[in-house]
């Protein structure tokens, strides 16, 4: 039997003061490029890091909201958002194409892409914003979304996400923050998540249901507080599952 070969990722360039020490334990990043976090110099430090650890980079767009961080729904005209978020995606490749490298994913932020997973009219409109990427660059996106199923009907390539920090209620929407049972933070229970979802290919849910679920990908959040202690875990126990 072989080894399981999992993508862990983690959400950076977040102004988390530690964060560099993440890198050697994931294998892609979204790299905050504008929305809610991010500068030039932040976005170059942090593709630097990527490059050195041999990490996948993506691009991480947001609603234009940084005193929220990103968090909170924004009703925009449909030609503001089309601006913002091109406008962020072009920042950050600009960086990047600097270095040579090319865009491994596209991945929506918080409030953002809770919205695309059951908002048909704003789904479309972000995938015609990204519509110059659909043949070389990953969609990182939720199993059983709005966004990941008009994705793959318009032939874009679709990364199915989920999260390994966090839990979910049984419509596969995340327990909101506002919970304290929002996030899984003991990486022995992390483990335990993810081993389900990949064994099964189902979550338990926050209730306790276990409710069908795919993904190629695993979220990490940079700024979940035990981050660090998470992934180093992982790295030595998600070698040993086998599939």
């Amino acid at each position: 039997m072989s080894k399981v070969i999992i993508d862990i990722n983690c959400d950076v360039g977040e102004g988390v003061v530690t964060e560099e020490v993440l890198f050697p334990y994931i294998s892609s990043c979204s790299i905050a490029c504008g929305g809610h976090f991010g500068t030039e110099n932040t976005i170059k430090d942090t593709i630097n890091l990527a490059i050195q650890h041999g990490v996948d980079i993506g691009v991480h767009p947001s609603y234009p909201d940084k005193d929220n961080f990103g968090r909170v729904s924004i009703q925009m005209s449909e030609e503001s958002f089309v601006n913002t978020i091109k406008e962020q995606i072009n920042f950050f490749v600009a960086i990047l194409s600097q270095k040579k490298i090319n865009l491994h994913h596209i991945k929506p932020h918080g409030a953002l892409y809770n919205d695309l997973a059951k908002n048909h009219k704003l789904a479309v409109l972000f995938l015609k914003c990204i519509e110059a990427f659909k043949e070389k660059t990953l969609l990182y996106a939720p199993y059983g979304s709005i966004i990941a199923k008009e994705a793959k009907k318009q032939g874009f390539k679709v990364f199915y996400e989920a999260f390994a920090d966090r839990n979910y209620e049984e419509d596969l929407s995340l327990v909101s923050r506002k919970s304290n049972k929002a996030l899984i933070e003991n990486p022995k229970k992390v483990l335990e998540h993810i081993k389900i979802m990949v064994k099964q290919e189902k979550v338990r849910t926050v209730s306790g249901v276990l409710v069908p679920i795919k993904a190629n990908t695993f979220c990490v959040h940079g700024d979940t507080v035990s981050a660090l202690d998470i992934l180093a875990y992982l790295s030595v126990e998600l070698p040993k599952l086998n599939i």
